[in-house]
């Protein structure tokens, strides 16, 4: 359990007053005088973002104030770990909101601590028994985060497998890999040529967990653990980033692992092509032909959109076995981030009522995602001469939409689909979401989930 929270409650532990700025004025008439004398001599204005830390008669933290612009702003509590000095508290208010504002609280106090020993320790909440799914979404997007931020050095293709293969330990889970040469000899040649430059062998793992009588979600996440673009090299600072290319794999087991601890009844099945795009003698060259698992052929029109090369044999598999629901998750273009921004995670579908659901559970949590078109026209663009498509369009305009009709090559209409492509990296801290990797869309997805596989 994270350290942010204790489970148990404590005599010590000091509550927490949410207020709104349009109820701050009303809540002040009653209070007592030494808390309004208190709050006028530290010029406590009830603004959003204003904490007071309210001291009794002894002096001792007796309360602490926080003021929001209104109940649906709960990431203000993200704030509060860290403002707060270290000790227990829990909060007082209303149950239907505290999910939202104890997961705040949580991603909030999150710190990378694998190279850099913590400055101090965060405040504490405590949480009753039945909020123990709090603990699970914060675990889980702790976990996420710490595979996105850990260098290639620590995190390459190996790497991510052994900590994959941690994990279905911990769940009794079953994990197959198949590495190296081994992918050639399964038909999977579109992850083996991607990375069989690196001296990591390319691999790919393939977990599953549940019952084989329940529906089947199937989740599939590039796993490139580090992009230097290979021979269509990447300039050094869209490579200082790079680290973060296997962040769509990190969201798929992170997800995972947030069904599993829930124990949801689904027969769950996930495959992450965990690669390195690097360059070599042997790297893979524009130009070349690669066939994939499907049989379709892939003109390699740059090395550097070798995300959708993988995936593709990926997602044939994934389709294989027909799940109820399948969803792939990516760091897959800059175009995307250039429609929507860094925050704001694209999301395509082949099932309006699908994405529909979940962008209403995006919205219930704060978790935005947005969706872009599978618009058909664009898929010319892909079109090649010698190969039955190329990975790289004719064009640079809509790129998050050619990349997304790419993988739909990949995808029969009739298996309901979700494609994300997503940052996965906050370039500025806020509240609950400090700098670094992040889990994006995982909170959605695990709503969605939830409520529909139950």
């Amino acid at each position: 359990m994270p350290a942010c929270f204790l489970m148990s409650q404590s005599k010590k532990a000091v509550p927490i007053v949410f207020l709104f700025v349009n109820s701050f004025s009303e809540w002040l008439k009653n209070q007592n005088k030494l808390t309004t004398q208190w709050l006028q001599a530290t010029q406590f204005r009830g603004e959003a973002g204003n904490i007071s830390l309210l001291p009794d008669e002894s002096g001792k933290l007796s309360r602490v104030i926080c003021c929001l612009s209104d109940a649906n702003h709960f990431w203000g509590a993200g704030s509060l770990p860290y403002h707060l000095p270290e000790g227990e508290y829990y909060f007082d208010m209303e149950s239907d909101r505290y999910s939202n504002f104890a997961i705040a609280w949580g991603l909030g106090a999150y710190q990378f601590t694998r190279y850099k020993k913590p400055t101090r320790r965060p405040a504490q909440l405590v949480l009753s028994n039945h909020q123990k799914h709090v603990t699970n979404i914060v675990d889980s997007i702790y976990w996420v985060r710490d595979l996105i931020n850990t260098p290639t050095d620590d995190m390459g293709p190996s790497e991510l497998a052994h900590t994959a293969l941690q994990l279905s330990k911990q769940y009794k889970a079953t994990l197959k890999q198949i590495v190296g040469n081994d992918l050639l000899k399964n038909n999977y040649a579109s992850i083996y040529t991607v990375g069989r430059a690196s001296d990591d062998a390319p691999r790919l793992l393939d977990m599953r967990w549940g019952n084989k009588k329940h529906p089947r979600i199937t989740l599939v996440g590039k796993g490139v653990c580090f992009d230097s673009g290979g021979l269509d090299i990447k300039p050094s600072p869209y490579m200082l980033l790079m680290k973060k290319d296997m962040a769509g794999g990190a969201h798929v087991l992170g997800l995972a692992k947030m069904i599993m601890q829930a124990k949801l009844p689904v027969y769950l099945r996930v495959l992450v092509p965990a690669v390195e795009n690097a360059i070599s003698g042997n790297a893979y060259r524009p130009g070349d032909i690669i066939k994939s698992r499907k049989g379709l052929t892939i003109e390699i029109g740059n090395t550097d959109a070798e995300g959708r090369v993988v995936l593709a044999d990926a997602l044939t598999e994934a389709v294989s076995e027909k799940p109820d629901l399948l969803i792939d998750i990516s760091t897959l273009t800059g175009a995307a981030r250039v429609a929507l921004g860094t925050e704001l995670p694209a999301v395509f579908s082949n099932n309006d009522e699908l994405v529909n659901d979940v962008i209403r559970h995006s919205n219930e949590n704060q978790d935005p995602i947005w969706r872009l078109p599978l618009f058909s026209l664009y898929r010319e663009s892909l079109n090649s001469p010698i190969a039955d498509i190329n990975n790289n369009p004719s064009d640079s305009y809509g790129g998050a939409i050619t990349a997304a009709l790419f993988l739909k090559e990949f995808v029969p209409d009739d298996i309901p689909w979700l494609h994300f492509d997503m940052m996965a990296w906050n370039l500025k801290p806020r509240p609950g979401r400090p700098l670094g990797g992040e889990a994006m869309a995982l909170r959605a997805l695990f709503s969605y989930i939830s409520t529909r596989f139950i």
